[in-house]
């Protein structure tokens, strides 16, 4: 930061200094703890010295809070991948079940958007194509903030719904299903080769909400890798030519990540592995009906307060997600 051209590159600067600051947060918390772990040491032994009773139960509390701040901030010390730190790309893609899975999308949507303000990210919405009666047939996000993606790559996968449909008559119980895709935002300095004849780029009148103009012109772009079939689109900016940046920007992301999961396919085949979690596996249930209950099918974590995983209170399952990878590595 004290270079004499740091600033000529105002993105990159901006980006630099909010690293600087979440790791400077991080030290902080870590003294804090230590500070806080000391103070509780002697305190213990003032109230051994002194068989103050009445101290000694007042103590088990401070213990017991420390011990879930330590958790806490051991949970930040488990996003230690090449990627972790790099803001997230999320899409949502409602499966078969029209109304229904269309309207679950919407619910996810607003639990993601939830979370991530709580956790102090900021949300930007890409590309967004409304559902015909109510929710969503596609949303891509955009979740900027330090590790966005070592915390949202737990969400990858399907999630599941059953509950009473508000859009039956009868009221059955439904089942729907919706797929998280969450791949990291690339940064320039990570190498990905794009050849400027394997791509077809359509422009297009965008339908989301933005004022006039916004419906009024072919600003909305779509680019498709012709090799792989990978397909991006963004209609967030008024420019054309900004939607076409972002779009490349989520295009080199996909194929980065692809790549990445094929060297880990193949990884797995020759130690005769068999993978638990693949695209396309159901990696959560959310059950509203005949009980309340979400349950993680991967780390077995699972709770019974579904409004509040719904308001975005995801990190007990981010949380045994993280943990039981670095138990994997470790076995």
């Amino acid at each position: 930061m004290a270079a004499p051209d740091f600033w000529d590159d105002n993105e990159k600067a901006q980006s630099v200094i909010a690293e600087m600051n979440a790791v400077k947060s991080f030290v902080d918390k870590y003294e804090k703890l230590q500070q806080e772990y000391d103070d509780v040491v002697v305190m213990i032994e003032l109230a051994d010295e002194e068989g103050d009773e009445e101290l000694a139960a007042e103590l088990g509390q401070s213990v017991k809070a420390l011990a879930g701040r330590l958790e806490e901030f051991e949970l930040q010390l488990l996003l230690n991948q090449p990627y972790d730190k790099l803001n997230a790309i999320l899409e949502l893609h409602p499966g078969a079940g029209g109304t229904e899975s269309q309207d679950w999308g919407q619910m996810l949507l607003r639990m993601y958007t939830r979370w991530a303000e709580k956790s102090g990210f900021k949300v930007e919405t890409l590309d967004y194509l409304a559902g015909d009666e109510a929710g969503i047939k596609s949303v891509t996000l955009l979740i900027k903030g330090f590790n966005a993606y070592g915390y949202l790559k737990a969400e990858k996968g399907v999630h599941r719904l059953v509950r009473i449909s508000p859009f039956d008559s009868s009221g059955r119980r439904h089942t729907s299903f919706v797929s998280c895709d969450v791949v990291p935002e690339i940064t320039d300095d990570v190498e990905v080769d794009i050849r400027t004849e394997d791509l077809k780029i359509d422009t297009y009148r965008a339908s989301g909400a933005g004022g006039q103009h916004i419906n009024t012109t072919d600003s909305a772009v779509r680019i498709t890798h012709l090799p792989t079939g990978v397909v991006v689109t963004c209609q967030n900016e008024r420019s054309q030519i900004k939607n076409r940046e972002q779009a490349m920007t989520m295009l080199r992301s996909k194929l980065y990540e692809r790549k990445i999961e094929e060297q880990q396919q193949q990884l797995a085949e020759i130690r005769g592995e068999q993978s638990d979690i693949a695209w396309g596996s159901q990696i959560r249930s959310y059950v509203f009906h005949p009980y309340s209950m979400v349950k993680d099918h991967r780390t077995q974590v699972e709770t019974g307060n579904v409004g509040a995983v719904m308001d975005g209170d995801l990190n007990v399952f981010i949380d045994g997600y993280l943990r039981s990878q670095i138990k994997q590595d470790v076995e």
